[in-house]
């Protein structure tokens, strides 16, 4: 369980932001005995609060003083301890330089980022790094990504069990959703538009289907891959009702399930194409609901570029650390499917399933089984370093993991 080259097992940086708090308290309830945590942010007293606040499972944790624009207290972090989990974003702005430290000391590293500009400088920046001292760097580890990038590993082990070909369209649908849009993830949206305004090159980059790849220039040619389509049900999978809008983490999602085919040799198929949607219903007016859905998410989108309008969503659209009530986190839940048609001709499907709101009470327990599946994975862990994704990295550890945190993870043939 632990290395005694380390003083630490596992690091929460970020513990007293809203969703930093979360993840702790679910760590506090839920860590196995032995594991050694820490608390880590810019002040002391603050963690000190956090920790006093989590019970007598927590009282004997340090605290870590360290500040994402002090590179060297970042280095004396990672060089503590062999997992760190982040939840300090938007990344973009405060997570490079948490990352190459953890690069550089071969320390595992989990963060939430949804960010596709800063997955791919990370990417750019920390693989070969991490690769030569032995860290997994491991970005995306709450509702972005892992229903997705699980959702089709399992998916994939099912049809390879079977023997029934490899994957081709495949399609995850949001089949039920309760929960809000988190301040940190509007804020991360807001940055990245941010950038992509300035300069072409990032948001031509920020299109690419492939732009997470290892290599794009290998990836193959299966014409346009669209994230913003309306999709009729009928044409996903047999028994699939009602028009289905586009999914507004689907830009995000997508390019992370890309690039864990690509980590494993494109072992989903040469001809494996992904796309994400949500079921708006199946009445007669789901065609105009979906329109309408993908019109807004354009328009919300847009807006965050233009100067008046994004002075108006700015006061209106949650703010970084805020959250949802207790009792709304609890009634929270999410239910996504995907299916698959494979090369044989077969249709199978699989769903990931929890209760709590995906963005916080669900995305903390992902995060945190995260964390402990890389400090309790040891050799049932893929054989794997660099800037992974959360199934190359985490694989069946973590779907293991989080069916004991009562997730529903199963794949089948329909």
């Amino acid at each position: 369980m632990t290395d005694s080259t380390r003083e630490l097992d596992l690091v929460v940086y970020g513990a007293t932001g809203f969703v930093g708090k979360l993840l702790a308290d679910y760590l506090a309830q839920h860590a196995p005995d032995g594991v050694r945590i820490a608390l880590a942010g810019r002040t002391a007293a603050k963690l000190e609060t956090v920790r006093s606040s989590l019970g007598p499972r927590a009282a004997d944790w340090p605290v870590i003083v360290a500040n994402s624009d002090d590179a060297a207290s970042l280095a004396a972090l990672a060089g503590r301890t062999r997992v760190v989990a982040t939840t300090v974003g938007p990344y973009a702005k405060y997570g490079h330089a948490l990352a190459a430290a953890c690069a550089e000391a071969g320390t595992d590293y989990v963060d939430l980022t949804g960010e596709v500009l800063f997955a791919r400088e990370s990417i750019d920046a920390n693989h070969e790094r991490a690769r030569e001292t032995g860290a997994r760097i491991v970005h995306s580890c709450g509702f972005d990504s892992i229903p997705s990038d699980l959702g089709v590993h399992v998916l994939h082990a099912k049809v390879r069990e079977d023997g029934a070909g490899e994957l081709t369209d495949t399609t995850l649908v949001v089949t039920s959703l309760r929960g809000g849009v988190s301040g940190g993830t509007i804020d991360s949206l807001r940055t990245q538009v941010d950038v992509s305004k300035k300069d072409a090159a990032s948001r031509r980059l920020a299109a690419s289907p492939y732009s997470l790849s290892p290599d794009r220039s290998k990836e193959p040619d299966l014409g346009k891959q669209t994230d913003m389509g309306v999709v009729d049900g009928k044409t996903i999978a047999p028994g699939v009702k009602g028009w289905k809008a586009p999914f507004f983490m689907g830009p995000y999602n997508t390019r992370v399930v890309r690039r864990s085919n690509a980590l494993r040799g494109w072992a989903y198929g040469r001809e494996f194409k992904y796309r994400e949607v949500m079921s708006v219903g199946s009445s007669p007016i789901t065609p105009v609901i979906a329109g309408a859905v993908t019109v807004g998410l354009g328009a919300l989108i847009g807006g965050m570029a233009l100067p008046p309008t994004r002075y108006v969503l700015d006061r209106v659209l949650p703010s970084p650390g805020d959250g949802p009530s207790e009792e709304a986190q609890r009634n929270g839940h999410f239910t996504v499917d995907l299916y698959t048609t494979t090369t044989t001709g077969a249709h199978y499907t699989s769903r990931v399933k929890a209760k709590g709101d995906p963005g916080y009470r669900a995305t903390a327990v992902m995060l945190g089984e995260s964390a402990l599946s890389l400090v309790l994975g040891g050799d049932a862990l893929p054989d794997a370093a660099g800037v992974l994704t959360p199934a190359t990295a985490l694989g069946d550890v973590l779907v293991s993991r989080l069916r004991d945190a009562n997730f529903e993870i199963s794949a089948r043939k329909l």
